[in-house]
């Protein structure tokens, strides 16, 4: 047992509500989205931003389709204000998108909201006050109709003074702040005192915000609690039932994921969760996460290292490495049996012809993000012979056979260790290259012909072994097999080809063929590769470097014959 002080805490009480339907239920469309970033976000960071700043979130926001955006709390802060002002001013709102400013529930505050929006072609106003049980006691003082009577109150400011503004389509959204700690009666009663005030039809809907303020439960009591209130709120079809997470526990993406299939037609959130303390719902991760399940996420996030640069430039905060589609590392395998399923996986695709995205280990395509598959695989020490040729294959075009991988995996594997760090790529294909390709040594081929013909035919091989010219020869059958032969009269050693294969090498701008071969020396298998312009050549050139790789003895005793 621990010594953790679990007695200062008490579990958070489920919610009665056995015929819950929200389990059963998929998402099926997207939610309407409303960003948060400019004003949430914005007071929770250390440096809140100028206008400079503002405007390249507002742009980014637009850039990806936003339709409903948070610019400010004009009466908390001149700023604020100012930005809202500036954005209407300046005519940089447009036509399809509306702005959206939040106010606590007091006269002077609410007056100077509708100041901030005066001239807007259509403005959101976000009347807020907290009605949980913790803060009707600690922070007011009231009961539940001392706090229904300042939400009444401040209804009534916001309808009079949206009247006197009709120039501007207000739409109305009311929040019960600190829903999540409200019991749902009342968080019932006092929504509905305010709709009594405010009189919506379902051609002029109002907007009701549940917000998860503080996370104070697992994800499934929050959509317990949205969907009691989806089902028992009056005149449900004059709602945009609209929730707004924040991430206290780790779980807001699954708690929204979760209101969403409870009813919820609308989600508040930030660009990568930045807002108070542990952050706002991530909406680019709610988003992908929808596109993941082939449904369409309403809004444009082809390049993620771009708005991940415009949301650290503005909120002065980085980006986890880790974060949810995002991150540096996210599409990056270090563990050898990952990079293994990957590599087969885009063989699959490749080979198989299907639409459909399926490579283990990446639930989406990173190109449909702006990501390339550069840094797909990377490799250390944790690494095997999958990640060693994928890396040499996608990237430089020598596609190994699996003895050969594994071979060359072994010795980046020791180089990682080593270091205790990545081999870079640049390293691998140096150890490869440096190792096995056209490796120097005693014997070196510099030219092939075939002389004869039919059952005659014979393999003529000018070869340098230690450096002095030599020709030898053998016959029928391929070149490979003809080298083989040639070298063990030779040698006076049995030398087998075990494998040989080759193929165009996509890299090489001439043209060039790489080769592998295995073969054997006595009881010794040793493996090279050879590239070269002519693919005969280059397969002989592999046998040559299997051979200057085999053990010193062996290169002896060539050597020896040759004197």
């Amino acid at each position: 047992m621990s010594t953790m002080p679990v007695h200062k805490y008490k579990p958070f009480q489920p919610i009665h509500l056995p015929d819950r339907r929200w389990p059963s239920r998929v998402i099926e469309s997207a939610p309407r989205w409303c960003s948060v970033d400019l004003r949430d976000g914005n007071q929770a960071l250390v440096e809140p931003m100028g206008l400079e700043r503002k405007l390249r979130m507002w742009h980014e926001l637009l850039r990806m389709g936003f339709k409903e955006i948070e610019v400010g709390f004009p009466s908390a802060s001149q700023p604020d204000f100012d930005f809202v002002r500036w954005i209407i001013d300046q005519g940089l709102i447009p036509d399809d998108v509306t702005i959206q400013v939040l106010t606590q529930a007091r006269a002077e505050l609410i007056e100077r909201t509708f100041e901030a929006i005066r001239g807007a072609r259509r403005a959101i106003v976000h009347l807020y006050n907290s009605t949980s049980t913790l803060q009707r006691r600690v922070v007011f003082g009231l009961d539940r109709a001392g706090i229904a009577e300042i939400a009444v109150r401040g209804a009534r400011l916001v309808k009079e003074l949206a009247a006197r503004m009709p120039e501007t389509e207000v739409v109305l959204e009311y929040s019960p702040e600190s829903f999540t700690g409200t019991e749902l009666d009342f968080a019932k009663e006092i929504c509905e005192a305010v709709m009594d005030v405010w009189e919506p039809t379902p051609s002029r809907k109002i907007i009701l915000n549940l917000p998860a303020t503080v996370e104070m439960s697992t994800p499934n009591i929050y959509a317990d609690q949205i969907e009691w209130m989806h089902r028992n709120l009056k005149q449900r079809d004059s709602i945009v039932l609209s929730v707004h997470p924040h991430n206290d526990r780790g779980t807001a993406v699954a708690a929204a994921e979760l209101a969403v299939m409870a009813g919820a037609d609308r989600v508040e959130g930030t660009l990568f969760g930045n807002g108070e303390r542990t952050g706002n719902v991530d909406v680019v991760t709610l988003a992908l996460n929808l596109l993941s399940q082939g449904v369409d996420p309403e809004l444009e996030i082809h390049d993620v290292q771009s708005i991940k640069e415009t949301v650290e430039h503005c909120n002065r905060l980085p980006v986890h490495p880790r974060h949810p589609y995002v991150g540096e590392l996210v599409y990056t395998a270090f563990s050898g049996s990952h990079q293994d399923a990957i590599k087969k996986g885009f063989k699959a695709l490749r080979e198989g012809g299907s639409p459909l995205w399926e490579v283990p280990y990446l639930p989406i395509d990173p190109q449909d993000v702006g990501r390339s598959y550069e840094a797909v695989i990377r490799v250390n020490s944790q690494s095997g012979k999958g990640g060693v040729a994928y890396v040499l294959e996608h990237d430089h075009g020598y596609t190994l056979p699996r003895g050969l991988a594994i071979e060359v995996s072994q010795a980046v594997q020791r180089r990682a260790e080593r270091t205790e760090g990545e081999v870079q790529k640049a390293e691998i294909l140096a150890i490869f290259e440096r190792e096995y390709v056209n490796r120097a040594g005693p014997l070196r081929v510099t030219r092939h012909r075939r002389v004869g013909q039919g059952a005659d035919e014979r393999h003529e091989f000018q070869v340098q072994i230690r450096g002095v010219a030599q020709v030898l020869s053998a016959a029928g059958g391929s070149p490979v097999e003809a080298l083989a032969s040639a070298l063990s009269r030779h040698a006076g050693i049995a030398i087998a080809v075990d494998e040989h294969a080759a193929h165009a090498l996509p890299r090489s701008a001439g043209d060039e063929t790489a080769a592998y071969v295995a073969i054997s020396v006595g009881r010794k298998r040793s493996f090279g590769a050879g590239t070269h312009g002519d693919a005969d050549m280059a397969s002989l050139a592999a046998v040559a470097s299997a051979w200057n790789r085999a053990r010193p003895a062996d290169a002896a005793q060539l050597a020896a014959a040759a004197d």
